[in-house]
């Protein structure tokens, strides 16, 4: 019973490490942003385009609102967290 329920903590740590190594060492391209922010905003993308703001890459997103409105999102290159 004891070597199983460790074989069995052994494979959740390596679930674990891998959820956080897929989430964090990939960066999102600009086109994988721009189809997300239109998604998360009902939204159509007008523009998309990568900018450097100090030593970081932020991908700028131009979207048109369904309701007439511009609007630009941010996201980080090097994640997918996204500041409006």
């Amino acid at each position: 019973m004891e070597l199983a329920k460790r074989k069995q903590l052994q494979r959740l740590c390596i679930l674990i490490v891998a959820f956080l190594v897929s989430g964090s060492a990939f960066a999102i391209n600009l086109s994988e942003a721009a189809k997300q922010a239109a998604r998360k905003n009902n939204a159509k993308v007008l523009s998309a385009r990568t900018v450097k703001q100090g030593n970081k890459q932020m991908h700028q997103i131009k979207l048109l609102t369904k309701k007439g409105v511009v609007k630009t999102v941010r996201v980080p290159a090097n994640n997918k967290k996204k500041n409006r």
